[in-house]
């Protein structure tokens, strides 16, 4: 039984690598760590280019505005799509 249970805490480890774990993340607001936390392939450089950059042009308008940003391209944009988020989501009700 212990034998299971630390290689499921292993595979849970090694999610985020994959890219499994990732959180949506709204890139109007959110701070470089959790852009870089987020997106795959942005670490902590591109994502403080991305805060600079917003913080310069004003919000984003659409993720492909991403490719504005040096270092960000078309390819980052694309494996990204789901992750990327440009305004708070609606609420139920």
């Amino acid at each position: 039984m212990r034998t299971i249970k630390s290689l499921i805490l292993a595979f849970a480890m090694m999610l985020p690598m994959f890219g499994f774990a990732a959180e949506p993340v709204n890139i109007n607001t959110a701070s470089a760590s959790a852009i870089a936390a987020s997106l795959n392939g942005v670490g902590d450089a591109k994502a403080k280019a991305i805060v600079e950059y917003r913080e310069k042009n004003g919000p984003f308008k659409s993720a492909d505005e991403l490719v504005n940003v040096k270092g960000i391209g078309l390819k980052t944009v694309e494996k990204n799509r789901e992750l990327i988020r440009l305004a708070a989501a609606p609420t139920k009700g």
